[in-house]
């Protein structure tokens, strides 16, 4: 298993070069091709400088001892798209995630197939969703899937779990309907109608939000 030129490029595209240390959307000292302390030399802090090319050398070692990583703890056989897909997504969530996660534990059982999908999970970063992770689980899912032995039926992207539920008591919903149909001068049997037909609606879209949240669960994340 190696690094490929287009795993790379995907690193390169999506962490885009800065000259200049900034913090990341989690508050971490960043540079070049997203570089941070954790990777090694050099040490990031505010006013730090490099050159694009001082960059590229920084990525190379810094690719390479992620690649070395993820290496010694995939266990199953891959291609070296599937590896270079895995690399990317270790290079943007850490090594420590990258051991833990769902997607290095769907590799090692030998379920390749549901590798982009779990993949396609981890898109927050501060608790939020943000596009460019999107974007980037996407892309490292379609890298997964495009070598010699992958199973091309598993690159559909998913929906984001969600990240908000509706009320719990159905009870205190059917009050709160009730009291605006009272407001908008409706008969009783309008609002008996008025409420059971709200019920019906928020109790199908809490179904759909449990089934989406069974499911994750089982995926994990």
């Amino acid at each position: 298993m190696k690094m490929t030129d287009e795993g790379v490029k995907l690193i390169m595209t999506f962490e885009g070069f800065r000259a200049e240390a900034y913090k990341d959307p989690v508050g971490v000292w960043t540079i070049g091709f997203g570089h941070t302390s954790a990777a090694g030399e050099p040490a990031v802090a505010g006013g730090l400088k490099v050159t694009r090319e001082e960059a590229e050398i920084i990525l190379k070692r810094d690719v390479e001892n992620f690649a070395t990583g993820v290496a010694a703890k995939v266990t199953a056989a891959l291609d070296d798209a599937q590896f270079s897909a895995l690399v990317s997504f270790a290079y943007n969530v850490g090594l420590a995630n990258f051991a833990k996660s769902s997607v290095l534990a769907a590799v090692n059982k030998g379920d390749l197939a549901a590798v982009p999908r779990r993949l396609q999970m981890w898109t927050k970063a501060g608790g939020r969703v943000l596009p460019g992770l999107v974007k980037r689980r996407a892309a490292e899912a379609a890298l997964f899937v495009s070598g010699p032995g992958s199973d091309e039926t598993a690159s559909a992207p998913v929906e984001p779990v969600p990240g908000k539920v509706l009320p719990k008591s159905t009870t205190a919903l059917a009050a709160i309907i009730s009291a605006l149909a009272g407001l908008l001068g409706l008969s009783g049997l309008a609002q008996h109608f008025v409420v059971l037909t709200s019920l019906a609606i928020a109790g199908g879209a809490a179904w759909v939000l449990r089934e989406r949240h069974r499911i994750s669960k089982q995926e994990g994340v």
